[in-house]
């Protein structure tokens, strides 16, 4: 079953390619579906058409940003 919010989709892909792909996702401790995702979002930000983080991490660490701004500016005072 898909993650929400996540668009699924059929590949055709060589399967010497998907093997690869799962031992390099095995080697990193990932699923495979997160490897392909993972090495897609790489490709497009060498190419410079991505964001850098996905858009939950985004959120997550704009909260992280607030909260030791908060706390930078508890110690002001």
């Amino acid at each position: 079953m898909a993650s929400p919010g996540k668009k699924s989709f059929p590949l055709r892909i060589d399967p010497a390619l998907w093997a690869e792909i799962e031992r390099l996702a095995a080697q990193e401790l990932r699923s495979a579906n997160a490897q392909v995702e993972y090495m897609l979002r790489q490709s497009l930000q060498q190419r410079g058409l991505a964001r850098s983080k996905p858009a939950a991490q985004s959120r997550q660490a704009d909260v992280a940003d607030s909260s030791d701004d908060l706390d930078r500016a508890d110690k002001k005072f």
